[in-house]
């Protein structure tokens, strides 16, 4: 054989050597869409992920090519069922992955799921998921405290729900949490710095900008100790006596 074929043999194996390379990068890659609040497409080794498709956004039932729909908790922001119903018949063959709380609501709607709670693992199109805490974060009280579980995806994103849980092992991107009833500025930073992500980004955040989604829950809080609750917002006038 002559050397230029052999040099040039040699130089074809390199070449596609690297583009195997290039593509097993590319391909572990990971895209994350935000839908808004906590509902997110995450897109990794070709498995698109859906989490917690709540009511404060509609998008989600739009979505297709979805593989696994992850539910952190049952409050209505993250888990809305009707919405589920439309992503689970638009996308035939989704895997559900959640907690005993959720998945007792979904019995009742005859919806299949696969159990993932504290200190579990379980991979889906391999994909390997790990369940991280046990409890939703303080609000008030006993309000609002459900079953919550944070999930590792894959050993590069973690997202608690609605919760300040440390996963105890390196995270490469955070979904921090960053507007709540159950939080303030200095738990996030102090949250972000605990667990020393590479990087992070916001979710649990659409009260920013609509303020009015948190003043229900203060009417009945106040008004058992005789306080009158005047939701006030940008526009609106009242008279106080």
């Amino acid at each position: 054989m002559a050397i230029q074929q052999i040099l040039d043999n040699t130089a074809e194996q390199q070449r596609q050597e690297m583009e195997k390379l290039l593509n097993r990068s590319k391909k572990n890659t990971m895209k994350i869409k935000k839908i808004g609040h906590c509902c997110l497409v995450i897109e990794i080794k070709g498995v698109r992920i859906l989490t917690d498709p709540g009511a404060y956004t509609t998008e989600q039932n739009e979505e297709k090519n979805i593989d696994i729909v992850a539910i952190t908790h049952e409050h209505g922001d993250h888990f809305h069922i009707e919405s589920l119903k439309i992503i689970i018949a638009n996308n035939p063959g989704v895997k559900v992955v959640t907690n005993t709380a959720v998945g007792k609501l979904l019995a009742v709607e005859g919806i299949a799921f696969e159990l993932l709670e504290d200190g579990d693992a379980i991979t889906l199109n391999d994909i390997v998921f790990e369940g991280h805490g046990e409890h939703h974060a303080t609000i008030y009280k006993e309000m609002g405290q459900v079953q919550n579980t944070g999930f590792m995806i894959d050993d590069t994103l973690f997202y608690p729900g609605d919760a300040f849980t440390l996963p105890g092992k390196p995270v490469s991107i955070l979904a921090l949490p960053v507007a709540a009833p159950w939080l303030k500025l200095s738990e996030v930073l102090e949250y972000a710095f605990a667990v020393k992500p590479t990087t992070a980004f916001p979710v649990h955040d659409i009260i920013l900008s609509h303020p009015q989604m948190m003043q229900p829950m203060f009417i009945p809080l106040l008004e058992q100790e005789g306080i009158k609750f005047v939701p006030l917002n940008p526009g609106d006038t009242h008279d106080f006596e």
